[in-house]
């Protein structure tokens, strides 16, 4: 069987986990820390999608740790489609959330001027978080394409 750049039990899988992890983190804490993110619905369902993405992340990139530390196969048929169902509902989370909270800085900053007559609103670190959020789930899409990949495969 073939091995892919961001395999489970692979150190580039190891990677590519752990740097979901990182920026889920830094989307959800750069999130948090902002001031009036309580007033659209979005930002709170962002903050809700990058803890589950933190939580995914971190227990695969502990999974990966463990095969890479016993020099097990993650090669399975049954291990492979828990995979990808978990990859693919935390995709579309993230998608969704990171999307919908765009959207509201886009309505904030363009449409209703919102960030300039509020300067309370953090609007700049909305959109921090939400580019953080974007590239987290673009590297949690290609853990998702590389585990539909060996699926197919196996």
């Amino acid at each position: 069987m073939k091995s892919l750049f961001g395999s489970p039990g692979k150190p580039s899988g190891l990677a590519l986990r752990l740097c979901q992890c990182l920026f889920a983190a830094a989307s959800l804490a750069v999130m948090a820390s902002a001031s009036g993110f309580s007033t659209a619905t979005s930002f709170c369902y962002l903050i809700a999608a990058m803890g589950l993405q933190v939580l995914w992340s971190f227990g695969l990139a502990c999974l990966d740790i463990h095969a890479l530390r016993l020099n097990k196969d993650l090669h399975n048929h049954i291990l492979l489609s828990f995979l990808l169902v978990g990859d693919w509902v935390t995709v579309i989370l993230s998608l969704a959330a990171a999307s919908s909270s765009a959207g509201v800085m886009i309505l904030f900053m363009k449409d209703t001027d919102i960030c300039r007559l509020q300067p309370s609103l953090s609007c700049y670190t909305f959109q921090i978080s939400i580019a953080l959020a974007f590239i987290a789930w673009f590297l949690l899409a290609i853990s998702s394409y590389v585990v539909l990949w060996l699926l197919a495969t196996v």
